[in-house]
């Protein structure tokens, strides 16, 4: 703790205070956790470790994707924050998994439905439920427990059989609960005034056999990203004003901006920025 400078409180959570900090040394910005230690002689929570292991093998994770974790700076960067309920995700081997594993707006139906198998499916949907949020201003799927969530699910898309959901059998809760039989809504309708690009793209995103979601390298390539408005380089956003007393002014870019630029060009290492993961 030396090494830094704290300048302020960000938030609280149920296991710990977030903090906002320099280092001294590279004057560089970070986030501090500090972790409630409620008994010395228990040692390090399990919590707090996990969080440790997910952020050393960040490229393996399934995250708890929310936009309440997701984090975008002046300059339009976006981050990913809070690993309390990341798992390390390996495609080897038969390793069960916890199925509370993401927030309950956000979690996958193989999850609601207790899988302690799967894959990266469940990121997909999560990306998909905040992306439906974004498109239409409130959550998709606003669940108060788990069988109210699987309720707003299955609302939306219909009740799953094994036709449009071959392996629902296996699924461990599957046998528990019944619901009744409803066919599913359009999306058009669920976000209206939206383009149909985006609700092709959500229905990709929103689909119940995991295998069937649009991975995230073919989703940055959908037609919705190619069609007018296009979006903006991060050189290019308006930089928010505090306290709305200023109206806001736009970042001048350092450098040309072409539409042509690969996209890996604008894309941060995650090597270069491990060193202040804390």
């Amino acid at each position: 703790m030396d090494q830094y400078s704290i300048l302020g409180r960000i938030g609280e959570g149920a296991h710990g205070i977030v903090f906002k900090a320099k280092h001294i040394e590279t004057g560089e910005t970070v986030a501090l956790k500090k972790v409630a230690l409620r008994k010395l002689e228990d040692g390090i929570p399990n919590q707090a470790l996990r969080e440790i292991k997910a952020l050393q093998e960040i490229e393996d994770n399934q995250y708890d994707l929310k936009p309440a974790n997701l984090l975008i700076s002046s300059t339009g960067h976006l981050k990913i924050a809070d690993f309390g309920l990341a798992r390390l995700f390996s495609n080897e081997g038969e390793r069960l998994y916890s199925h509370q594993v993401a927030t309950r707006w956000y979690r996958a139906p193989e999850l609601l439905y207790g899988a302690r198998k799967y894959d990266e499916g469940v990121d997909l949907w999560a990306v998909g439920c905040i992306f439906g949020e974004l498109l239409n201003n409130s959550p998709l799927f606003p669940g108060e427990n788990d069988i109210e969530q699987l309720c707003c699910v299955l609302r939306v898309l219909g009740t799953p059989n094994q036709r449009v959901w071959p392996e629902i059998n296996e699924l461990p809760d599957y046998s528990k609960i019944t619901f009744k039989e409803n066919p599913p809504i359009p999306l058009e309708e669920i976000v209206p005034d939206t383009s149909p690009q985006a609700v092709d793209l959500l229905k990709k995103f929103l689909v119940y056999p995991s295998k069937q979601r649009i991975s995230a390298r073919q989703a940055l390539l959908h037609p919705y990203f190619f069609t007018g408005p296009l979006t903006a380089h991060h050189s290019e956003l308006p930089i928010p004003q505090r306290g709305g007393k200023h109206s806001r002014q736009r970042l001048q870019p350092s450098h040309e901006f072409s539409v042509d630029r690969p996209l890996h060009e604008s894309l941060v290492d995650p090597a270069l920025v491990q060193g202040y993961a804390q």
